[in-house]
């Protein structure tokens, strides 16, 4: 008689499996984001070329265009069964496992010379991130994580942030032009001056990967925003989350509440131990506010 398989081996087994599948598509997108180093450290500090998407603000290079050919190309030579979403070149393939890549997540400081741009790439199966790497290629630092844990150059990750706001230092890009028009620029100064003055040390640099990244890695104590895509976040979130840090994602009304956190366009990431009730209010502000504009705007549509 055939011995059976009891419920609890085949969910260890599920779980081992689901696991070594994640180590896997973290070593190809480790991979992948190296294979482009090169050629974007080349670039950097070069005279470029820039071209505009949605506005003056929103800049992209030959260089994004390329380095994103490159990384789609790497994942599809070891994981054929991949749909690729990528910042610059839309869906494409199809298969299991969902792809989000930012070629370079902070554009407009790679075309200028600013050191403060990554490469950031997940796997996401069933609609759950699995593996993703935020790589720094300029101080060659690859943030990474799997099902289980988050690592740096190797090392597990563990986040870190001081408890009081008042000594704690935030990364935000918020606000840009276009918060302005979306907020009323009044209030979105109003929140702005809010957060420095309650904060320690604000700083602007740049790419949400790359703050968020740096949350986990416990470098700063917290990050927020309200215009990100989830090739932007789906990576840094994962690694955040396994360092022993909080994302909290904001659907800001554009989303359904329960999306994917990487679905979501707004967030507030902080380390372990963070405590900051400034940065809750105002977010929850900010996010309230607009969910609340867009439920005017379609009464007035429908009226």
């Amino acid at each position: 008689m055939p011995m059976q398989t009891s419920p609890s081996t085949e969910r260890n087994l599920a779980n081992e499996e689901a696991f070594s599948r994640s180590v896997r598509l973290m070593t190809i997108a480790e991979a992948a984001a190296r294979a482009v180093r090169d050629p974007l450290l080349a670039a950097f500090r070069s005279d470029m070329a820039v071209d505009y998407k949605v506005d003056l603000h929103d800049i992209v290079t030959i260089h994004d265009k390329r380095a994103e050919a490159s990384i789609r190309a790497v994942i599809l030579a070891s994981e054929p069964n991949s749909a690729i979403m990528g910042e610059e070149g839309g869906q494409i393939g199809s298969g299991e496992v969902q792809w989000y890549v930012d070629p370079i997540d902070g554009t407009a400081n790679f075309a200028r010379g600013l050191a403060f741009w990554c490469v950031s790439i997940a796997a996401v199966i069933d609609g759950e991130a699995v593996a993703g790497v935020v790589y720094d290629p300029v101080a060659d630092q690859m943030f990474s994580a799997n099902l289980e844990a988050s690592y740096l150059d190797g090392d597990k990750l563990r986040s870190r942030s001081v408890a009081d706001e008042t000594r704690a230092t935030l990364i935000t890009g918020y606000p840009v032009s276009r918060d302005f028009r979306l907020d009323g620029r009044e209030a979105a100064l109003a929140s702005f001056g809010a957060l420095v003055e309650t904060f320690s040390t604000l700083r602007r640099p740049g790419s949400a990967a790359l703050s968020i990244a740096h949350v986990a890695a416990g470098w700063t104590d917290a990050a927020v925003g309200f215009g990100v895509n989830a090739w932007d976040v789906a990576a840094a979130i994962l690694i955040l989350k396994n360092a022993g840090g909080t994302y909290e994602p904001l659907t800001l009304g554009k989303v359904p509440e329960g999306s994917a956190d990487f679905l979501c366009p707004g967030y507030i990431a902080t380390g372990e131990g963070a405590n900051y009730p400034t940065l809750e209010r105002v977010a929850r502000s900010i996010s309230e506010s607009r969910i609340a504009a867009i439920g005017q705007s379609l009464t007035t549509a429908n009226a």
